[in-house]
């Protein structure tokens, strides 16, 4: 095609750079957000360092581990896993002519196709090859990594962008390169001529350091040192910031922010944010969804001065295969605003997330990462992952219960914070001079045990018949929530051989929704659970009562 819109219908390219990287703070990125982890085991997610979801149902990831390992997984759509076939993978992959080199940008475009580049500054590209931006100088597409080297020869490269068919390189000298689709003049190179290999984009870039770049659908953009912008490429929804609708075929200096030190840029779809020294957000571009943050739904060829009523900004996020934006505070506020899960919200709105990454995983569509997620595992651990590990540990607790002659160590203040029952027991009972080793006699020590346990991690993990007895303390300690999850346990475990067992427990404990959950199942299996021996030990007057329902609903008709 030779439109040089951003087609609504066609994903966008999303670049990760090492600018963006800095403003990540403390925030712990938690990578089950995304769905394609949740196939992973918890000790695999301990091995990875770096992670990026893509594609355009967001069904692709590219994941680095801490030994500096490289895995894919997923769909593979134009080969763009890298894994030297055309098959989708469910299980992880190991990209072996990667393994041992450190990723530090990672970008990918519409095709898709993948940029990486390593520590060392060597630049590696596949996937989706059409229009030459892998950068090879050919048009097949790229099944397994390739070292792009044209015209980079002994350049390190420090970050990569892809737009949706053209990509971009930045050097350790602050030089720009850009190849693949130039409809639009988006390589920069003066002409709409594609771009087979890697160039070297001058103009008004020529005596300038750039130290950051951005790819929008058919735009590109980059920051020098002093914090100028500069914006080139396709133009038609004012994403360029020039104050006009025209398409710019080399590199122009974005004037209407001239006095201002811009630290981070990011570009969605079609538009652009800016975000300057002294945290003032700046947005243009598109603005059908109200990405742009506004308060309405017009295009803005100019930058226009966002949350200027909100403090400090210290991040912006904006994903190129979205029309999404976020940004956060600097005491931690997370807001996001543009479409978002179907809507359209044309003012930034208060979010509860810990980060920006949360609002692509969970708002955006397609829901993927709009930069390199830096995952580290450096023995953090949260509060219900503390309290956790803390349960029955001798060494923190200040109270014991010896159940059946075995001790469970546990702490006043949890058991205060998180059940009544014990809340009562320890204001209106509880001194100095008290023991600190409380007996209990009437349930026995695995029900007594998984009951506490609980308390710390709100799960319990008890065979049925167990399950029996903790329904029975639920209702003692009035414990509503427990008494449905033993009810649930219970339904899961039911047999002909405990099913009038269970049925008698139900009634004893007065759990009418397992009450009528094991008549039905005795009902429905009345031949096998008549000759169990549980069903002969039963108390007579449940009995009558069972005889009586069961043939009321015609359980006994030949």
């Amino acid at each position: 095609s030779s439109s040089c819109s951003a087609s609504a219908g066609s994903p966008a390219p999303t670049s990760f750079s090492p600018l963006t990287r800095s403003f990540t703070g403390l925030t712990m990125v938690d990578v089950s957000k995304w769905s394609l982890f949740n196939l992973m085991s918890a000790q695999e997610i301990a091995t990875i360092r770096q992670a990026c979801i893509f594609g355009a149902s967001a069904n692709e990831a590219i994941y680095t581990t801490h030994d500096n390992e490289v895995y894919v997984f997923g769909v593979n759509c134009s080969n763009c896993l890298g894994t030297g076939d055309s098959q989708s993978t469910i299980v992880p992959k190991k990209l072996e002519s990667l393994s041992g080199k450190k990723v530090v940008s990672l970008s990918y475009g519409s095709g898709p196709h993948v940029l990486l580049t390593t520590e060392e500054g060597e630049m590696y590209a596949w996937g989706h090859n059409g229009y030459s931006q892998l950068g090879n100088g050919a048009t097949n597409q790229g099944a397994a990594p390739l070292l792009v080297s044209t015209n980079l020869q002994n350049k390190r490269v420090v970050e990569v962008a892809c737009g949706s068919h053209h990509s971009m390189a930045l050097t350790h000298d602050g030089e720009v390169f850009a190849w693949g689709y130039n409809n639009c003049g988006q390589v920069g190179s003066g002409s709409t001529a594609n771009q087979p290999t890697p160039r070297r984009v001058s103009c008004c870039l020529q005596n300038k350091a750039v130290v950051s770049i951005a790819c929008g659908q058919t735009s590109s953009m980059a920051v020098s040192d002093n914090g100028e912008v500069y914006c080139w490429g396709y133009n038609g929804n004012g994403q360029l910031g020039l104050g006009n609708n025209g398409n710019q075929l080399t590199p122009c200096r974005v004037a209407a922010l001239q006095g201002l030190c811009v630290l981070q840029i990011a570009s969605g779809y079609a538009h652009a944010l800016a975000l300057t020294d002294e945290g003032l957000l700046y947005s243009w571009g598109a603005n059908t969804y109200g990405q742009l943050g506004t308060g309405n739904k017009i295009n803005q060829l100019s930058p226009m001065k966002v949350m200027a009523d909100k403090e400090r900004i210290v991040e912006i996020a904006a994903c190129h295969s979205t029309h999404t934006s976020a940004a956060k505070t600097q005491s931690g506020h997370v807001y996001m605003w543009g479409q978002c899960r179907g809507q359209s919200l044309t003012s930034p709105h208060l979010t509860h997330f810990p980060c920006t990454d949360d609002v692509f995983a969970c708002f955006a569509a397609p829901g993927v990462t709009w930069r390199l997620l830096s995952i580290e595992h450096d023995g953090f651990l949260t509060v219900a992952q503390s309290l956790k590990k803390e349960f029955d540990s001798p060494e923190t607790s200040d109270l014991k219960f010896s159940v059946d002659g075995k001790f469970i160590h546990v702490h006043k203040a949890v058991l205060k914070i998180r059940c009544e029952h014990f809340r009562s027991m320890f204001q209106s009972h509880w001194n100095e001079d008290m023991k600190e080793v409380i007996e209990i006699d009437q349930f026995s020590y695995p029900v007594y045990r998984s009951f506490l346990e609980f308390l710390y991690t709100d799960t319990v993990d008890l065979p049925p018949e167990d399950a029996i007895g903790l329904l029975d303390l639920a209702t003692a300690y009035c414990e509503n929530r427990l008494k449905r999850l033993c009810q649930h346990i219970i339904k899961r475990g039911i047999s002909v051989e405990n099913a009038f067992s269970l049925l008698s427990a139900a009634v004893r404990y007065d759990a009418e929704d397992l009450e009528e959950f094991c008549f039905k199942f005795c009902v429905n299996h009345l031949t096998e659970v008549t000759q169990t021996s549980a069903f002969w030990q039963i108390d007579g007057n449940l009995l009558k009562e069972f005889i009586r329902r069961a043939s009321r609903c015609g359980a006994f008709k030949n």
